[in-house]
């Protein structure tokens, strides 16, 4: 069964996953595309870029965390109060503050066997519907609730009551609106490009 799959058909097969984008930020804009629309695009992917490196760090406490855990329990029989917690925050960091970071690179999940299929200026036109229409009012509703959220978290000195350790989870609280900041400014890069597409029947990146 293996010697009958068409190397083709899996390259297609990946792309329904994500779009994957690899070009740098701006490096591909067309010379037609208005300076101010290029220089938004490239200033919020860029920034999005960085996020997304800076963000990626929080790998590293996460696996030591893990490591060390495994370590401790199984060879001296000295679980840590501390590592559940640690992993917890540091893997919702990651989620939500590299939401924007996964918007810029298109691999969030769009199984769009219909969209695939349409032309560039039709792809564009919905997709800028969809984000006037659902995207920003949805994230302008979750920016407001999670930062009265977190704010109220961080006021209060909540604390976790998951474990014995009880760390203060404000902070990791905060990283909701703020994730939900960077999701929505990588959305202002993504509907000029859904513009642009809508106009000139062709996608920038």
């Amino acid at each position: 069964m293996v010697d009958d799959i068409n190397p083709d058909d899996l390259e297609i097969a990946d792309e329904l996953i994500a779009e994957r984008r690899s070009a740098a930020p701006g490096e591909k804009l067309p010379d037609d595309m208005p300076k101010w629309m290029a220089k938004t695009i490239t200033f919020v992917d860029i920034a999005s870029l960085w996020i997304g490196k800076i963000v990626c760090w929080f790998m590293v406490p996460l696996c030591v965390a893990m490591v060390y855990e495994v370590i401790a329990r199984k060879f001296f029989i000295a679980p840590t109060m501390w590592a559940y917690d640690i992993s917890r925050m540091c893997y919702g960091a990651m989620f939500m503050l590299g939401a924007g970071y996964a918007l810029m690179r298109g691999v969030h999940i769009r199984a769009d066997f219909l969209y695939r299929n349409w032309s560039a200026r039709a792809q564009g036109s919905v997709d800028t519907f969809l984000y006037l229409v659902l995207f920003f009012p949805g994230m302008i509703v979750f920016f407001y609730i999670s930062f009265e959220y977190a704010s109220t978290s961080v006021m209060r000195g909540e604390r976790s009551m998951d474990t014995a350790w009880m760390p203060y989870i404000g902070p990791i609280k905060s990283a909701i609106p703020l994730g939900i900041f960077f999701l929505t400014m990588q959305g202002v890069s993504e509907v000029l490009k859904s513009i642009y597409a809508m106009r000139n029947g062709r996608w920038p990146v």
